[in-house]
């Protein structure tokens, strides 16, 4: 008689984060780990044309996807695209202008919000769906796949003013003036992210993040209406329709409303920028959740001996909890290879 082991299933040490259950070395990987940092990418780049051409393309989108994590072997790939991705479905005019960044065609005043269409197209999007399959065959089981999205507030920050500006006071101040128009562009992206995020889970993706990159320029009550609530609103809209979800919340610059951020959205996870107070962090948001972050990149380009004692530092605050090491915002074009290969070291010496 034949008697078959039956397979154990793969273990995802980023997911197991996210599912409550700390890791004795800490998983890791980077925002913005598939960019300018590597010559792979600048090359695929410079072949792609414009910067859209490169998110559209499965193909080269799916590549780029997999470049550092055939570099770095990396414990979780992040689908590359963009946040404003939602808005060009929603039938916006949406450039990437070399030096200068995203433009769009300003949404600033209640006239042009109300022609903003309801429903995306999400035919325009299925190219991030096909990318997501791509990388989810390629990948290395134990390797986790992140969809993301950007969260309403930001991404209205865009769609109000056209550009980023220094501190965003298009949006803030129509959201001021015309609360009502402003909450009709909200309530447009929420509903449509929460079908993007969910075609990105049916794609491949195993988890999910929503960056809220502009969060931490609202005061206590417009962070908790346009930063909290609609993120909220994503979650549950999400987990409706596929319950155990495993989603992260980056509010970035959120410093003490971070607690309160956690325990509003039902985020699986929060991303930490480096300016959180570690003990505020321990404390009162991850004793709830897991936490992701938070080394600054600029101490990844500074490298050496700066370099090993940020890492220690995060590992020392952090990783006797449920953490997830990363950077505290995106990793910056300048920096060198050798110090991501140093950082990457480090983490992985951790003994907790």
């Amino acid at each position: 008689m034949e008697f078959r082991l039956s397979q154990s299933p793969v273990v995802k040490p980023f997911m197991e984060v996210l599912s409550g259950r700390r890791q004795s070395v800490p998983p890791v990987w980077m925002m913005r780990q598939a960019g300018r940092y590597l010559p792979e990418y600048r090359e695929l780049r410079a072949k792609a044309g414009g910067f859209l051409d490169l998110c559209f393309n499965p193909e080269w989108a799916a590549e780029v996807t997999l470049q550092p994590i055939r570099r770095f072997g990396f414990d979780a790939a992040i689908i590359f695209s963009d946040i404003l991705v939602i808005p060009h479905a929603l039938g916006r005019s949406v450039r990437f202008e070399v030096g200068e960044g995203p433009r769009l065609d300003p949404l600033d005043t209640p006239e042009k919000i109300a022609t903003l269409a309801t429903a995306a197209d999400f035919t325009k999007l299925e190219p991030v769906f096909e990318a997501l399959r791509r990388v989810r065959a390629e990948l290395d089981p134990k390797i986790a796949l992140i969809g993301f999205c950007g969260a309403p507030w930001t991404v209205a920050t865009y769609m109000v003013a056209g550009q980023g500006t220094p501190d965003q006071a298009p949006a803030r101040m129509l959201a001021y003036r015309e609360p009502d128009a402003f909450a009709k562009i909200i309530d447009v992206l929420v509903e449509n992210s929460i079908e993007y995020l969910l075609g990105q889970l049916k794609a491949g993706a195993d988890a999910l993040q929503i960056f809220d990159t502009w969060a931490g320029i609202l005061p206590p009550r417009e962070f908790q209406r346009w930063s909290v609530e609609p993120t909220r609103r994503i979650v549950e809209g999400v987990r409706a329709k596929a319950p155990h979800a495993k989603i992260i919340g980056f509010p970035r610059g959120a410093g003490a409303q971070l607690p309160l951020y956690v325990g509003r959205t039902g985020v699986d996870g929060v991303s930490i920028d480096w300016a959180a107070e570690p003990s505020l962090i321990r404390e009162r948001v991850q004793s709830y959740v897991a936490v992701q972050g938070n080394l600054d990149p600029l101490a990844l380009i500074a490298g050496g001996a700066a370099l090993d004692r940020a890492v220690d530092d995060a590992l020392a605050n952090y990783a006797s909890g449920r953490y997830i090491f990363n950077l505290g915002h995106g990793i910056q074009p300048e920096t060198p290879i050798a110090h991501v290969e140093q950082m990457l070291k480090r983490v992985r010496e951790y003994k907790g």
